[in-house]
């Protein structure tokens, strides 16, 4: 799938999942952080690292949306695909790492 593409349908996502995004310029972040998620009270905030490749933005964003339920939000099936993906990724990652 086209970054550019996937990169909209992941900020829509996000923002219909009620988080907020921000680009900021993450500075002097040792080590270099791409940006994440956080939780301010009641709400999400996605704080996304502007310096960051496209790809990265996308792992970033992808990360984000994997902790919640999307049993029933409508995806296109290439952002499902791209989301079952990095889900299995990250399992198999946390898993390595115990």
């Amino acid at each position: 799938m086209d970054k550019d593409i996937l990169l909209h349908q992941l900020e829509n996502l996000v923002e219909m999942l009620g988080i907020e995004i921000r680009y900021e310029t993450i500075e002097n972040e040792i080590p270099f952080s791409p940006g994440g998620l956080c939780r301010l009270g009641d709400r999400y905030v996605l704080i996304i690292n502007k310096a960051i490749r496209k790809q990265e933005k996308i792992q970033t964003l992808g990360r984000a949306v994997t902790r919640f339920d999307l049993s029933t939000v409508y995806l296109r099936p290439g952002l499902r695909a791209f989301l079952s993906q990095l889900k299995s990724e990250i399992r198999n990652a946390e898993k390595k790492a115990t």
